[in-house]
């Protein structure tokens, strides 16, 4: 288990809410499009990260968390395993206080780095699952 409910509370309701998501585009077929206005309609800022920088949901895209020019509470992930701990240790990198990794995207490693490094995480969860679960 990557993340009881206690962790995934902290992380929905008290880390802050300007949450980076990893792999968003302006693609309103992909999983991450709908999570975004999920997470907006309940007062997160969701800023889009993906090669194209694109615009999505009104807000300005990046490249990279790193290009990022302001601080970030949660790093959301939504690409596939084999990149995720990259994004886990940018996450780490940026200052973020916590890495969500989406359903499917584990990684194990990454996991223990990033806790070790002081964030919160949960692995192979879903925020637009888990926020009506929990309330």
């Amino acid at each position: 288990m990557y993340g009881d409910d206690a962790t995934i509370r902290k992380i929905l309701t008290g880390l802050g809410d300007t949450w980076a998501v990893v792999g968003l585009s302006t693609n309103r077929r992909r999983a991450a499009y709908g999570v975004a206005e999920v997470l907006k309609r309940h007062g997160k800022r969701v800023v889009p990260v993906h090669p194209k920088a694109e615009t999505v949901h009104g807000e300005q895209g990046y490249a990279s968390l790193a290009d990022i020019p302001f601080e970030v509470d949660v790093v959301d992930v939504f690409v596939n395993s084999d990149l995720a701990g990259a994004v886990a240790d940018e996450a780490v990198a940026k200052g973020a206080q916590a890495v969500w990794f989406q359903l499917d995207v584990v990684d194990e490693a990454a996991y223990e780095r990033t806790r070790a490094a002081g964030l919160e995480m949960v692995m192979d969860r879903c925020p637009a699952i888990e926020i009506p679960r929990l309330g």
